[in-house]
């Protein structure tokens, strides 16, 4: 499977997109101080440090979750919970954004923001369960049947654990 250029292309973006998110929060900031604008009467510097701060802020979410799938990548191996719960987070947020965007920006932006969703969605279900290796391929003994514990059943730590049973139908008798 492809999981590893995926997880590997999605912390890129992400890490791209984190500094095109303090780029433009420092732009907006600085807009919102060289015009001297003013909402509902805040203080113009509290709007522009603030939004500096937010977009720093953002930012470094967006660039720990390229890490976390930059980790990933390198050593294939499933996130744990707590950054499965950030990249799961991360996907939720770039969904909403690209509904927003689609509206107030455009359909490349809305495109961009459905990229990034489906990379990161992608790198999420292509790793399955968090603390797991790398899952066996298709073609290998255990996948196929033929291992050791033959096609019914698995081999675990202790011995072979039987395979599903098979569905009792009424008036039939039950399996032993």
């Amino acid at each position: 499977m492809a999981r590893r250029p995926v997880a590997l292309v999605a912390a890129v973006v992400l890490m791209a997109e984190a500094l095109g998110i303090v780029w433009l929060h420092w732009f907006l900031g600085k807009v919102v101080a060289g015009q001297r604008m003013s909402l509902a009467g805040l203080d113009p510097d509290h709007m522009s440090s603030g939004t500096l701060a937010l977009g720093i802020g953002f930012g470094l979410y967006l660039f720990a979750c390229g890490a976390v799938l930059l980790r990933s990548a390198l050593t294939d191996r499933a996130p744990g919970r707590f950054p499965r719960v950030l990249l799961i987070a991360c996907a939720v947020v770039h969904a909403l954004l690209g509904a927003l965007t689609v509206g107030l920006v455009g359909w490349g932006a809305f495109a961009f923001m459905m990229l990034v969703f489906g990379l990161v969605v992608l790198s999420l279900i292509a790793y399955g369960e968090p603390g797991r290796g790398p899952a066996p391929e298709a073609g290998a003994a255990g996948a196929a049947g033929g291992g050791p514990a033959g096609p019914a059943g698995l081999t675990g730590p202790v011995g072979t654990v039987p395979g599903p049973r098979p569905p009792v139908v009424p008036g039939d008798a039950e399996p032993v």
